[in-house]
């Protein structure tokens, strides 16, 4: 997780939940209980329309140029993670568009 401009409490919480994530698997490392993240990139959700209070045309702009991650991707990565064998544990996955590099580079095509 990297921060970013004018985000800086939604990436103080995501850090908050790392540090959550990482305590936990160290505290169940002894029982049956699997301690997973999947870390998505750029999937087109609502949580753009949230992030700029209701503005579906400055949302819209968001995904605009690439080919953005669907729900679907990232249902995907959960199932797997579930579905792995008792001896597996998953302990992150993330996951981002091809044309995104980090959270602050995504190439996008002129439209």
């Amino acid at each position: 997780m990297r921060v970013y401009p004018n985000g800086n409490v939604y990436c103080a919480t995501k850090h908050a939940v790392d540090a959550l994530t990482k305590g936990m698997r160290l505290d169940l490392v002894d029982t049956p209980v699997k301690v997973s993240t999947v870390d998505p990139g750029l999937v087109e959700t609502e949580f753009s329309q949230v992030r700029f209070y209701g503005d579906k045309g400055r949302a819209k702009k968001v995904y605009e140029g690439y080919q953005p991650l669907r729900g679907t991707d990232i249902a995907d990565a959960v199932v797997w993670i579930a579905s792995r064998p008792e001896h597996v544990q998953i302990a992150e996955i993330i996951i981002f568009p091809a044309a995104q590099a980090s959270s602050m580079v995504v190439h996008k095509k002129e439209v």
